[in-house]
């Protein structure tokens, strides 16, 4: 998978979070104000944007991924991890290295299996679980 970065948020990024988030998982909140600081990745294969995040620079120095979304047609397929693995490797790059993930619950068996560790830390965005 190519990976792009954007310093702003792409039309790429956009039709994927919306099929994904918003038409498949009935977001209706689904871009906010973070999109507009935020660094935009999108993962490619032959062309089509198939995978898509974020990463959040925080004002106390932390640094968080997030909107981490795969084309249901593209997953179980690689796309997740490579797109968290290209988001960490430019967070590096920039000198960060305390990387967060707020994910929904659902979705914690995954970043468990990438190496990430459960804080404990739940909340809720639009009524769905998510955690830290």
């Amino acid at each position: 998978m190519r990976i792009k970065i954007f310093d702003s948020l792409p039309k790429d990024a956009i039709d994927i979070r919306t099929e994904v988030f918003v038409d498949e998982q009935g977001f209706t909140e689904e871009f906010d104000s973070d999109d507009l600081h935020a660094v935009h990745l999108v993962g490619y294969e032959n062309d089509k944007a198939v995978a898509t995040c974020r990463i959040i620079y925080n004002g106390d120095g932390s640094l968080y991924i997030g909107r981490i979304a795969v084309r249901k047609k593209f997953r179980k397929k690689g796309h997740g991890s490579q797109i968290v693995r290209a988001a960490e490797r430019f967070i590096a790059e920039k000198g960060g290295h305390t990387v967060y993930i707020h994910s929904q619950e659902q979705a914690v068996p995954f970043y468990l299996r990438i190496g990430y560790a459960d804080t404990g830390k739940c909340d809720f965005e639009e009524g769905c679980p998510h955690r830290l």
